[in-house]
């Protein structure tokens, strides 16, 4: 006989069944149906609830030509299928006459997954690494703004890491933490980050699909919940000159079932040969997909020296000016095992982001890489010519930069099936150039009055 179920394991539904019986428990009326562009930046739609069994069954019909990096004109028609297990209410709207949301899977007319779907990237790079034994484990950590509006970068107080007196946002993020618990993500905690007014909530660990649907519920429930405070969100990159911009710093581990497979208690560093391979494959091969961590001409005006964002290629465990930190093993915590990649930027597409970290820590281990010695050192302070010496190099400095590594990349084009890889390239080139022939502000200040 079926062993039954707790009710809180009922409000976690595995089949369109358990979803049509929460519908009806929490007089559910309308389900929105979500998913992301190339960019992951995300699209939705609503249906009523009685197209939802239609849905599921049928799928729901929509323009990919609408969308960014999706499909010509000439091949536009596509299908979303609902993941029943991604099911959920909308904590932010009425109780009464309820709206959900559920994550879909993108296909083709013919059934078969549309490979423009971010989602499905990552299913399949995930089932690499599940051939190879291994299951992908993240846990990110995504830092924010929050300004008077969406007009200027007025900044609610000038608090600094760990302020409290001086918190403007206390309240503001503590309803957005309640409103992520309701949904069912596990924060870790939340605090005052460096920069006026910038501020940060850490997810603990899932596995790396759910946490990428996480990132993007995250990204939402962090906007809506300022909205309802009439103050604006937001997770560009560096919004704010002078001052520290916005990561996304992405701890990772691979287990094999129950264990780590990074943890070695007899290391020096507690690291396994896997670890080591893996941090090396992320370290050899991190210029090559920059551009999808850091995929906006914004995101450069962060990965500057100066400002805690880590732009010298190199790992440590307690040094956070390295791109790679490996936390210090704590005894009895084995599975707490992780690397901490941190350039990665809260405006990134997480389905893909995943996707190329693992493939790069997979090629590594694949490889055999030999990881270099770890720099204990403030690397931000070295000289050129000391960074030369103990052979550190830099991340990609601009969006351009970033591109020209990505376009020669077999890795990456390995890891984003060829119609993302080569929509990427393009839009990216279309986003440059529209920067570039622009007048920047700078412009004018500095050269109108000289010459």
């Amino acid at each position: 006989m079926e062993k039954l179920r707790t009710k809180k394991e009922m409000e976690k539904p595995k089949d369109k069944k358990d979803v049509m019986e929460l519908v009806k428990k929490h007089d559910v009326k309308f389900i929105r149906l979500w998913f992301t562009d190339i960019h992951g930046q995300l699209k939705s739609f609503a249906v009523p609830v009685d197209e939802i069994e239609f849905a599921f069954n049928e799928g729901m019909g929509f323009d990919g030509s609408s969308i960014k990096g999706f499909a010509r004109i000439d091949e536009s028609d596509m299908i979303a299928r609902p993941d029943p297990a991604t099911f959920v209410i909308l904590p932010w709207r009425p109780k009464e006459k309820a709206v959900a949301r559920m994550f879909c899977d993108i296909f083709e007319p013919d059934g078969s997954p549309y490979k423009g779907d971010p989602r499905y990237i990552l299913k399949v790079n995930l089932e690499k690494a599940k051939q190879k034994g291994f299951t992908l484990y993240v846990g990110p950590e995504l830092e924010y703004f929050y300004f008077k509006s969406d007009k200027s970068t007025d900044t609610l107080d000038e608090g600094g890491y760990f302020d409290y007196p001086t918190d403007a946002a206390e309240d503001l993020r503590r309803d957005t933490i309640l409103a992520l618990e309701s949904m069912g993500i596990k924060v870790e905690y939340s605090h005052h980050e460096v920069a006026h007014s910038q501020h940060e909530i850490d997810l603990r660990y899932e596995d790396a699909l759910t946490m990428a649907d996480i990132v993007m519920t995250h990204r939402i429930i962090v906007k809506e919940i300022a909205k309802q405070y009439n103050v604006y969100a937001t997770f560009m990159p560096k919004p704010i000159f002078g001052q520290n911009g916005s990561g996304m710093h992405t701890h990772q581990s691979l287990f094999k079932g129950d264990k780590n497979a990074f943890f070695d208690p007899k290391d020096q560093y507690f690291l396994s040969d896997t670890g080591k391979k893996y941090i090396a494959g992320i370290l050899t091969h991190v210029k090559e997909f920059t551009l999808v961590l850091n995929q906006w001409v914004n995101s450069y005006k962060r990965l500057v020296p100066g400002y805690e964002a880590p732009v010298y290629i190199c790992w440590a465990r307690r040094n956070r000016s390295t791109l790679v930190r490996v936390p210090l093993y704590k005894p009895g915590k084995e599975k707490a095992t992780r690397v901490e990649l941190r350039s990665p930027d809260p405006a990134c597409n997480p389905y893909l982001a995943f996707s190329c970290m693992l493939q790069a820590g997979l090629k590594g281990i694949e490889k055999g890489y030999k990881l270099p010695e770890p720099v204990e050192m403030d690397v931000y302070h070295l000289s050129e010519e000391e960074r030369k010496k103990y052979n550190i190099d830099c991340l990609p400095g601009s969006l351009i930069e970033a591109i020209e590594y990505a376009e020669k990349s077999k890795l990456l084009r390995d890891t984003l099936g060829d119609h993302i890889f080569e929509q990427l390239i393009i839009s990216k080139k279309v986003e440059w150039d529209d920067y570039r022939i622009r007048i920047h502000p700078y412009e004018l200040e500095r050269y109108l009055p000289i010459l």
